[in-house]
């Protein structure tokens, strides 16, 4: 058996021995793509999602430029942290959706970022504007999407993802799923704590994804995520506490500045 076959038949005994397990921390972090297929397939699920106005109607900038000013700054502020690992290998470009019924964000890997318009009325602070757009980048920062993708498909399949000999409509497959992907339970907690240690780093409450949270709480109309997510009360105690635990500021700036941009929308 040649060195190749012996790899993958390894690999595959590894999965399979761990498959039992899927709260480890290893099996929630393994993954076989190398960071330049983030990038690709990012950019393949931009043009997919930009191809379709009708789901995703992406605010012109034309008309827009201050608010999304705005969030890029906010954006570029956590990125200047120096604790995104992949600052530079990733695109990181902002494009707002227009949908005020929608409180959500995401980032696809390779940091494609999408923030609806529903979102940003819905927050009371820069700060919790910032924890959210933390723990998004978090998921495309630690590779999240491709971790999923490594378990969702076939070592066979990944291969010709990464010597780029798979079927196009193969490809286009996968990057319409990762439009809906839904992250583990795990991946979930882990992007928490990621935006708290990216948010300590700046003049934002470090604790500002909490400040999401605690209205979900309230909320009459969650998003359908947090179905499959950890409990929003959780979550608050826990980003709270992780960020007190690192000494980090806690106090919310720039509110009056955000209420003028969500004023713009």
């Amino acid at each position: 058996m040649d060195m190749k076959k012996l790899l993958l038949l390894l690999i595959g005994m590894v999965l399979l021995s761990v498959s039992c397990d899927p709260t480890t921390k290893w099996w929630n972090e393994f993954n076989l793509f190398p960071v330049e297929q983030d990038l690709q397939l990012g950019l393949q699920v931009s043009q997919q999602i930009e191809s379709d106005p009708q789901n995703f109607p992406i605010l012109p900038e034309a008309g827009n430029r201050e608010i999304y000013q705005y969030i890029r700054s906010l954006t570029n502020k956590i990125l200047a942290t120096g604790k995104v690992k992949h600052r530079d290998a990733f695109a990181w470009q902002v494009k707002i959706i227009d949908d005020d019924e929608t409180l959500n964000a995401f980032c696809t890997p390779g940091g494609f970022i999408y923030v609806y318009t529903g979102l940003i009325k819905f927050l009371d602070t820069e700060s919790q504007l910032a924890g959210v757009m933390g723990h998004e980048i978090a998921h495309a920062d630690l590779r999240h999407s491709t971790a999923q993708m490594t378990k969702l498909y076939g070592l066979d399949i990944i291969r010709q993802l990464i010597t780029k000999n798979a079927d196009p409509s193969l490809v286009e497959q996968i990057a319409l799923q990762l439009t809906s992907l839904s992250f583990s339970r795990y991946h979930e907690s882990q992007s928490d704590l990621a935006s708290v240690e990216y948010l300590c780093g700046t003049n934002y409450n470090a604790a500002g994804a909490a400040g999401f949270f605690q209205k979900m709480k309230t909320s009459p109309r969650p998003p359908q995520f947090l179905s499959t997510h950890p409990d929003p009360a959780n979550r608050v105690e826990v980003i709270t506490g992780a960020a007190l635990e690192r000494n980090c500021d806690t106090t919310s700036v720039n509110t009056k500045t955000y209420d003028k941009l969500k004023q713009r929308l």
